[in-house]
């Protein structure tokens, strides 16, 4: 499976970025799908997912209310609609799949996209 991102770039504090991750090479159909990201000189953290029917979601508490996810499964696309950015909200953004029932845990994931970058100006 591999993981593409897109849609990241330079967003004003308040303003809205909508990432996208499609998955190629395999359905991700049966598979959790989630977004972690890694701020400079901080690790990795995990940012929000979704289990394989899109009927369960998980959000960290410094996204919830301000974030969504939502996935395509016909299109193997996942999203994360980024809302009220701050700029503690710049990071590099990773989609990640898994088949663990763990799904807000690194190590619930099977497959990892390379990263896109979101930098919020204050």
């Amino acid at each position: 499976v591999r993981l593409t991102e897109s849609g990241g770039g330079l967003a004003q504090a308040g303003g809205s970025l909508r990432l996208s991750c499609v998955a190629s090479g395999h359905t991700v159909a049966s598979y959790a799908l989630a977004w972690f990201r890694q701020a400079p000189g901080k690790e990795r953290e995990f940012v929000a997912s979704t289990d394989w029917s899109g009927g369960s979601k998980y959000f960290a508490d410094s996204v919830r209310g301000r974030f969504a996810i939502s996935r395509d499964t016909g299109k193997n696309t996942l999203y994360l609609q980024m809302n009220t950015l701050k700029a503690e909200d710049t990071a590099v953004y990773y989609c990640a799949a898994g088949r663990s029932p763990v799904v807000t845990l690194e190590y619930g994931m099977d497959y990892w996209g390379k990263g896109i970058r979101v930098t919020v100006s204050s």
